[in-house]
């Protein structure tokens, strides 16, 4: 069974997040980037199902330009066979889901798997984009992922509980915990990971279908009020008219 899984390189979840002059771009200046945290799931999820079946590869394909190349390897290093990096800023969720069926539609990939969303901008867009231009269906977000043959048996989170559903490959799930235990590389998984293939290739010519006007921080958080329990109708009066909640 063939695995594809995409991944994300997005700022550490400690950064500090700054923008460039004219607010347009993030600043990446000093920023320490890692693998999607959701991604790892589906990583680690394609990693067992492959180890289970007693065959099968994993493929690795982030759209991302150089400087992407230590968190494939890292992936490589988790126990992904090889790696493709669509050679291309990530404009948006769109562009990044035209490079993903491009390299898809014609690899005879079983499975794509991603993370439900990038912890930077939580779009959960592209993997309904992906199974969209493929014409195959798609399953999110995916708690459980089971495989049988060629059918997956997939538990996802619905309003108010759960839904198990089945299908038949090829297919696209996005993952979230409690999926599985993401791995972290070992020595062997890191030395091994340098001689595994990473290709390079050029974007499709889809260009991105929106722009940035501007990025902004949220408002910094304002000093907290304390309203006596008798003094009732300020309490109301202040939450409709500065913190227009009601």
């Amino acid at each position: 069974m063939k695995f594809l899984v995409c991944i994300s390189n997005v700022p550490d979840t400690t950064t500090k997040i700054t923008f460039t002059p004219d607010n347009k771009e993030f600043n990446k200046a000093g920023v320490q980037f890692v693998i999607n945290p959701w991604d790892e799931y589906a990583l680690t999820r394609a990693i067992e199902l492959k180890e289970a079946q007693g065959g099968g590869t994993v493929t690795v394909l982030n759209v991302g330009e150089a400087d992407t190349e230590p968190n494939i390897r890292k992936a490589l290093a988790i126990g992904a066979d090889d790696a493709i990096r669509v050679n291309a800023h990530p404009k948006d969720a769109f562009f990044v889901a035209q490079q993903i069926a491009s390299i898809a539609k014609d690899g005879g990939y079983d499975a794509i798997l991603m993370g439900k969303e990038s912890i930077d901008y939580n779009g959960f867009q592209v993997h309904g984009m992906v199974g969209e231009l493929l014409g195959i269906p798609t399953v999110a977000p995916a708690m459980k992922l089971d495989m049988s043959g060629n059918t997956a048996t997939l538990e996802r989170e619905i309003e108010g509980g759960k839904e198990i559903v089945e299908v038949n490959t090829p297919f696209v799930a996005s993952c979230q915990q409690p999926m599985c235990e993401p791995r972290i590389p070992n020595m062997r998984g890191i030395m091994t990971a340098r001689t595994k293939p990473l290709k390079v290739v050029e974007p499709t010519a889809d260009a991105a279908r929106t722009e940035v006007a501007e990025y902004a921080l949220p408002p910094k958080k304002q000093g907290v009020k304390l309203i006596p329990a008798e003094s009732a109708g300020e309490l109301i009066k202040l939450l409709r008219n500065e913190a227009k909640v009601i």
